[in-house]
């Protein structure tokens, strides 16, 4: 396996497999046709045929937007087209967060294929061996990936809530992070990828930070999603992302940015321009 292989793990899907979800002329999302056909349920709202599903007769605000798909959402979770829903909500936009045309439960978001966006922190340490990472293991009992390992904080950021502010929360939650702590987070950049998965169509965009930890400092989780934390030597967690599937799908390409950025990944590594590209996909 390689670094490679994970990034385009994270991107493995096929445009044609999918039907464009249109709203007043933009492709807010991307939807299987058999996950259309559920939409045929609610004539009055959806236009379903085999190249394109459009919503019509959409209500012009944003608050009565979220209310119809808050209807036909809750809809689909009773003739289970949909998993649990979170009661979080997602922005449903083409662009940015600020850009939103309404709201949609964060559970139903793969199904519709609309973009998706969360935040993960790369926690480290400097010591005199060199760069040491935390990582957390995931809790057995989770839905997704359970007792994979982890980035140290990682989240879904819901539409109502700053980065920040959405930034402490996780790292409170997931690490037992003091807010003093969290505020020295450094924002890195983004990472996009679009993906295939069981739920629908995964166009996701993560904001990544990195966070140096004192040598000190011994993360514990609130909230029950994690069991546990490592702290490996930098080169460990490069040979777990390369040669193992141990790490949750889209935290391999956030510990590949980090050895990016710190000079970690040789810039004569024959995939070096390649993975640079990939993390940074166009999404759907």
């Amino acid at each position: 396996m390689s670094f490679l292989d994970k990034i385009r793990a994270c991107n493995a899907w096929r445009p044609e497999a999918f039907v464009p979800f249109v709203l007043e002329g933009e492709r807010i999302g991307s939807l299987r046709p058999e996950a259309g056909e559920h939409l045929r349920r609610w004539p009055e709202h959806f236009a379903v045929n085999p190249k394109r599903i459009s919503w019509i007769a959409a209500p012009a605000g944003f608050d009565a937007r979220s209310a119809v798909l808050a209807e036909v959402v809750q809809g689909l979770a009773e003739a289970g087209a949909v998993g649990q829903l979170h009661g979080e909500h997602y922005p449903v936009t083409v662009g940015n967060r600020e850009q939103a045309r309404c709201l949609i439960d964060r559970a139903s978001a793969p199904f519709f294929g609309m973009r998706a966006f969360g935040q993960h922190l790369n926690g480290f340490v400097r010591t005199a061996r060199g760069i040491e990472m935390w990582i957390g293991q995931r809790a057995a009992d989770r839905c997704l990936y359970p007792g994979c390992l982890d980035n140290l904080v990682a989240g879904g950021l819901p539409y109502g809530l700053s980065l920040t502010e959405n930034l402490r929360k996780e790292c409170a939650e997931e690490a037992g992070m003091s807010r003093a702590i969290a505020d020295l987070a450094v924002p890195v950049g983004a990472i996009t990828y679009c993906r295939d998965s069981e739920r629908g169509l995964k166009p996701d965009v993560m904001y990544c930070y990195d966070l140096e930890l004192p040598e000190d400092f011994e993360p514990h989780c609130t909230d029950g999603e994690v069991e546990g934390f490592h702290r490996l030597p930098i080169q460990e967690v490069a040979e777990l992302v390369r040669d193992t599937g141990e790490f949750k799908l889209n935290c391999n390409l956030v510990i590949i940015d980090f050895l990016v950025r710190h000079g970690l990944l040789a810039q004569s590594d024959p995939d070096y321009l390649e993975i640079i590209k990939g993390l940074r996909a166009p999404l759907s």
